[in-house]
């Protein structure tokens, strides 16, 4: 007997917080990346940072750029450079829609988030365009008035 074949198994490394305090999030997009040992196994510790990131197209490929990942401490000799380039994986097709939007409207493209899916690498872009000071405001505004309601609602039961 065959079994069915199992979900995918999603294990979140880091996660952006400021993108989304920071930025009008308009579209995710999913995308493998190149990575060496060293940093694979970092990843597996959760020791990167994701906050000073962002992504570029140069020459029909998609590059990450400013994320950090920490040294494995048992690669010694072998290890890699903390906070180097790194292409990621995407269709052309993909490529070439995220040229057009960050080129000619403006995005720009910022990893959202970083895990493993089924023993994979990936990252999580999304094509931002910066909030203004009002906007988060009002962002805030509109979380505290939900807590609000939350403590109420729970208060009620």
């Amino acid at each position: 007997m065959k079994q069915a074949a199992a979900k995918d198994v999603i294990k979140v490394v880091a996660t952006n917080r400021r993108a989304t305090h920071d930025f009008h999030v308009h579209e995710r997009i999913e995308a493998g990346i190149v990575l060496v040992g060293s940093e694979v196994k970092s990843l597996r510790e959760a020791k990167v940072t994701l906050t000073d990131g962002f992504a570029q197209v140069a020459k029909g490929e998609v590059w990450l750029e400013g994320m950090t990942i920490n040294e494995y401490a048992w690669a010694n000799r072998f290890n890699h450079e903390v906070r180097r380039r790194r292409k990621l994986l995407l269709h052309k097709d993909e490529i070439k829609k995220l040229t057009v939007k960050t080129q000619l409207r403006g995005y720009t493209l910022v990893p959202l988030s970083l895990y493993f899916k089924n023993g994979k690498v990936k990252v999580e872009l999304g094509l931002v365009t910066h909030k203004k000071h009002q906007d988060k405001r009002q962002a805030s505004k509109e979380a505290d008035a939900k807590r609000e309601m939350d403590r109420a609602m729970k208060a009620h039961k």
